[in-house]
């Protein structure tokens, strides 16, 4: 074993400027031992017991998120952990595990007050310590709260994302594949006899049908007897393909009314090759719709991205509307809702005027509370969310209220500290509504909590005009 002397601490950034009498208190007042490869200095939950300084060896702190180990830390030869003077914490939140063979000299934890009275510059090294640490860790925690939160959106996005995408390859897919029929219905329709008027008569049907948007709703058993009729018109009037062709045209609102007319207006050994040039491209404008569709809701998707994130505009206060925040916000975790079988409840006050603010870092505020509102409901296998906002006077109020267990009485003047989580690890930080608060003290305003089972309501407010 090396034998510490104060030279020798001295000898340490931290330790420099400490007189040397203080530095034999601390030597002669800590434990010396040595901590082998392989054992732990402290676990999870377990008490703080000192002042730990690493003479030779290493020591390592990590945690453990989703049985996966992340580093935390290195302690290398003159490096300080554990305990520190005016620190709150009573327990350890990580594990502390020797890398090698390592010597310690641990001052215990019942010398703090000797220390603090009496040590002066001791204490203030020490404290000095305890800065950089809090600084270092707020800074890898609040790192790790935005990469989870980006993880949450990254999922719930590619998830939204994938749907009306593999439905843009599908319908491109089958438009090609069905064009490629096409030239067989087109010979159809040109060996055809059929008039000037005739055609004149289908093309004013055809669009006529395409353009109807008053078409009535059909239950099952409604379409499957219509689907029927249609089947047994054209079975009897002999159209080739028609099991198919009944299908689409009841899709598009014919009736048998609608087929008696095509009979009146067209001679008989035209009507098939017709039926089938019009179901071809009633075919074609369904999956053009289809795609349509999917690519609106692309770029619906985007857009809510990017006003989400309000990446094409300043960090200055900004007038807005903010139900627009509140709802790009849900689109964002839309997925969570169908997951969690999560109705969403809005009482709006579309009243309310435009708000200043930093609407980035707001949304980052409707993120965290709805995103919390959701896990929470999220066991009982369905909920309901309400988001509520009013005017009162020059302040605007949000409400978001969810149905959920509820938050303990116990813990809940204390969910706004930094690193209070009651989320295993891997899955919260503890710094998402400390997150909240800091935002909402920028805009000037506050947060409150009412919980009680089955109702948890955090009512946010702050001046419209910033």
């Amino acid at each position: 074993m090396i034998k510490v002397t104060a030279d020798w601490l001295q000898s340490s950034e931290a330790l420099k400027d400490v007189p040397i009498n203080q530095l034999d208190w601390l030597i002669e007042n800590s434990n010396h031992y040595i901590l082998n490869e392989g054992e732990f200095l402290f676990k999870p939950e377990s008490a703080i017991t000192g002042t730990h300084i690493v003479i030779e060896g290493k020591i390592r702190l990590y945690v453990l998120q989703n049985n996966e180990v992340r580093e935390l830390l290195i302690v290398e030869p003159k490096g300080i952990t554990g305990y520190l003077p005016f620190s709150r914490g009573k327990m350890s939140i990580s594990y502390c595990e020797a890398k090698v063979d390592t010597q310690l000299m641990t001052l215990p934890i019942e010398k703090t007050t000797e220390l603090i009275q009496n040590y002066f510059e001791l204490t203030q090294a020490f404290v000095q310590i305890m800065t950089t640490r809090v600084r270092d860790y707020t800074a890898l925690m609040q790192q790790n709260e935005k990469m989870m939160a980006l993880g949450k959106l990254s999922a719930g996005l590619a998830h939204e994302l994938n749907n009306p995408a593999a439905a843009v390859v599908r319908g491109s897919v089958s438009l090609k594949n069905h064009l490629k029929l096409s030239p067989e219905t087109f010979k159809q329709i040109i060996a055809a006899t059929i008039t000037a008027e005739e055609v004149d008569y289908v093309n004013e049907r055809m669009f006529y049908i395409l353009n109807k948007n008053d078409t009535p709703i059909l239950n099952m058993l409604q379409r499957t007897d219509l689907e029927d009729d249609v089947s047994e018109w054209m079975k009897k009037h002999q159209i080739e393909n028609y099991l198919e062709i009944s299908e689409n045209f009841v899709d598009y609102g014919f009736r048998i009314n609608d087929l008696n007319d095509f009979e009146t207006h067209l001679n008989h050994p035209c009507m098939s090759p017709v039926f089938n040039w019009i179901n071809n491209n009633l075919i074609t404008e369904k999956i053009v719709t289809d795609i349509e569709e999917s690519s609106r809701r692309i770029s619906e998707l985007v857009g809510s991205i990017k006003t989400f994130t309000h990446m094409d505009q300043g960090h200055d206060k900004k007038f807005a509307n903010i139900h627009e925040g509140i709802l790009n916000t849900v689109k964002m975790l839309n997925h969570k809702f169908k997951k969690g079988n999560i109705q969403l409840k809005e009482n709006f006050d579309y009243n309310l005027p435009p708000v200043k603010a930093l609407i980035g870092e707001l949304n980052q505020v409707w993120t965290n509370l709805i995103d919390n509102a959701l896990d929470a409901m999220e066991a009982n296998g369905n909920g309901i969310l309400e988001i509520k906002t009013v005017q009162d006077n020059e302040f605007v109020q949000v409400s978001i209220i969810d149905n959920g267990p509820g938050i303990p009485a116990d813990i809940q003047s204390k969910i706004f500290d930094p690193f209070f989580t009651t989320k295993e690890i891997g899955k919260g930080t503890g710094l998402g509504l400390d997150v909240v608060l800091r935002i909402i003290k920028q805009h000037r305003g506050s947060i409150k909590l009412n919980s009680t089972p089955d109702h948890t309501e955090f009512t946010i407010c702050f001046p419209i005009n910033g």
